[in-house]
Parts: structure tokens; C-alpha cells; sequence
């Protein structure tokens, strides 16, 4: 009976998590490039409920094969990558990946973070950067006097310079990409660090290879899908009600076994 009380909050626990993922990916739902989480369950360890060979008598109902279960436990909290849809802005400095990639970020410790877009600007330092400041790989130098700011869909980026009619090109975005993009720690605003069960990045050009192209002028929205969370969150709800039933059947059957008199 104690164990029904400790698997049910286990259930309760689980399912806890489970909202609270499903809530940060109903608040996101308008965040740009977004990824949504989701919740792998996995049962926890199964042990013998009786001993390695019992005798006849000593068994019981259980019998010497009985097994029990020990309630239920997180496998794992991944990011599905899924694609969103793409917002047109107009503006120079939104970038959006079509397809497969990431680009890569310089982080202020000099390791490296990816992004699958967003709005960018030109930082302190005249690099073209993230809207938090980091640049991106390779650096590339916006000077005051630009005019104009193309990236074309390969990732090439060229700038027209008061006074000059022909763009020049000042350098190319890469793309990288990972083996499994699902293994990825998201570190906020829209940032990853890979992790050993991302694999290593893997860099190329873009739209070339598998990899996704640029889309200049374009957002990425979030994947998000309101009618899918929603559904989710009323299924947690429920499995959640019912183990709570389970602990309180559990509690009642405990206190009418204290209660029986000889």
C-alpha cells in the first residue's frame, strides 16, 4: 500500500513537469524562432515483489515470478526543431534559415553558441551581431558609412558604401548543422550549445548540401502549435487527477486497515 502512495507521486511529480514544459512552450508561442520542448516518460526500475526462490508457503500470491514496478520518471526534455512559419519584415537585418542549419555565435568566453536567426545588428565593435551583442562566425565589419546590407541566399553578405554604386561583398555565412539538432542546450534567446548528445557542428555552405539558405527580410515564428499544447495540457491534467485518485484510494485502504480491530 505504501508503494502505491510513493508511484502515484511519482505520476504527480512527472506530470507536474510535463505542464510546466507544455506552459513555457504556450508563453513562447509568438517568440521568434522558438523551438517547442517535449516530455519523455520512462518507467522506473522494476523489482522482485517476493524473494529469489520462495517456498510454496513462503510465496504467497505473489508467487516466486512476481514483478512490480516503481512508478514513472523523465527520460529526457528535448527540443523539437521543426520549422516554423516565415514572417515577412523587410528589414536588412532579419535573417531567417530556410531549411536545415544553424549559424554560429561568438560567446563573450570565446566558445561557441548557434542561432537559427533573428534580428540583428551591428555591435559595438562594428560586427555584425546578435540582438544580445554576440558576433557572428566569421566576424564580419559593418562600417558606419553603409547604406545598404544584402545577404544572399548562399549567405554571402555585401554592403553599398555612401558614395559607391557597386555593393561590395565583405565576407559569407556558413551554416552548421548536428547529428542529432534535438541534443542541443538551449541557453535563451534563442541560443544553443551543443552537447555530446548533439554531436559535433558540422559546417557548410548554405543551400548548398542539405543545408538550409538565408531568407534576408524574413522571421522565423515559432513552431508552436496552440491547438497541439492545449490538447497536451488537458491529457497532463487528467493523468495527474488520476494519480491523484490512486494516492487518495491508497490513503482511505490504509486507514480502514488501521482501523480493523481483532
Amino acid at each position: 500500500m505504501f508503494d502505491a502512495l510513493y508511484i502515484s507521486a511519482t505520476g504527480m511529480q512527472a506530470q507536474q513537469l510535463n505542464v510546466d514544459t507544455i506552459a513555457n512552450n504556450l508563453a513562447n508561442v509568438n517568440t521568434t524562432g522558438f523551438k517547442k520542448s517535449k516530455i519523455s516518460f520512462t518507467d522506473l526500475m522494476v523489482r522482485e515483489a517476493g524473494r529469489t526462490a520462495p517456498s510454496l508457503e513462503e510465496a504467497g500470491i505473489l508467487g516466486g515470478g512476481s514483478r512490480l514496478g516503481a512508478g514513472v520518471g523523465i527520460a529526457s526534455t528535448s527540443k523539437l526543431f521543426d520549422m516554423g512559419d516565415l514572417k515577412k519584415t523587410e528589414s536588412a537585418f532579419d535573417i531567417a534559415i530556410q531549411g536545415e542549419g544553424f549559424l554560429e555565435v561568438t560567446m563573450p568566453d570565446g566558445s561557441s553558441a548557434y542561432t537559427r536567426g533573428g534580428t540583428f545588428k551591428v555591435n559595438r565593435d562594428g560586427l555584425l551581431a546578435t540582438s544580445g551583442g554576440f558576433p557572428l562566425k566569421p566576424n564580419l565589419a559593418i562600417p558606419d558609412n553603409a547604406q545598404n546590407m544584402q545577404i544572399d541566399s548562399d549567405g554571402r553578405v555585401r554592403i553599398q558604401v555612401a558614395g559607391q554604386t557597386t555593393p561590395v561583398e565583405i565576407g559569407q555565412l556558413e551554416l552548421v548543422r548536428f547529428t542529432s539538432p534535438s541534443g542541443l542546450m538551449a541557453q535563451g534567446d534563442n541560443l544553443y550549445r551543443s552537447s555530446p548528445n548533439s554531436g559535433e557542428a558540422i559546417s557548410g555552405k548554405a543551400a548548398e548540401d542539405g543545408m538550409g539558405s538565408m531568407a534576408q527580410g524574413f522571421l522565423e515564428g515559432s513552431n508552436v502549435k496552440l491547438t497541439e499544447e492545449m490538447v497536451s495540457l488537458m491529457v497532463a491534467q487528467r493523468v495527474y487527477e488520476a494519480n491523484v485518485k490512486v494516492m487518495q484510494a491508497s490513503d482511505e485502504m490504509l486507514g480502514m486497515i488501521n482501523g480493523l480491530r481483532k
